[in-house]
């Protein structure tokens, strides 16, 4: 059983920077591939990228990809999304999750096991 909390959200001015992170309590947390999430209003919600378990291995979105960077310290059992650029577009609560072995599939929900409580972020233009 693995529990995710994020935290770092807020309200940021476009082009600007947040870093989001996400804590985990419970075992194994090493041996998870994590993903972030997000989720506008009246949307699905979205995949932005994900991490493999031994953080050797990275995937974005194509809306995010080269304006966030996903990282993780397995010895702080804390998965990270650094964001940069920040647009209004990217104004959404931000989820992470924990899911094994997901190979291809991190772009896909219902791979992931374990879900945090999402924290909001808010891009004004």
């Amino acid at each position: 059983q693995v529990q995710l909390v994020e935290s770092g959200g807020g309200l940021v001015q476009a082009g600007g920077s947040l870093r989001l992170s996400c804590a985990a309590s419970g075992r194994g947390f090493s041996t998870y591939d994590m993903g972030w999430f997000r989720q506008a209003p009246e949307k699905e919600r979205e995949f932005v990228g994900g991490i493999s378990w031994g953080g050797t291995s990275t995937y974005y979105a194509d809306s995010v990809k080269g304006r966030f960077t996903i990282s993780r310290d397995n010895a702080k059992n804390t998965a990270y999304l650094q964001m940069n650029s920040l647009k209004a577009e990217d104004t959404a609560v931000y989820y992470c999750a924990a899911g094994r072995w997901l190979s291809r599939l991190f772009g896909e929900r219902s791979s992931y096991h374990y879900w945090g409580q999402g924290t909001q972020v808010t891009v004004s233009s």
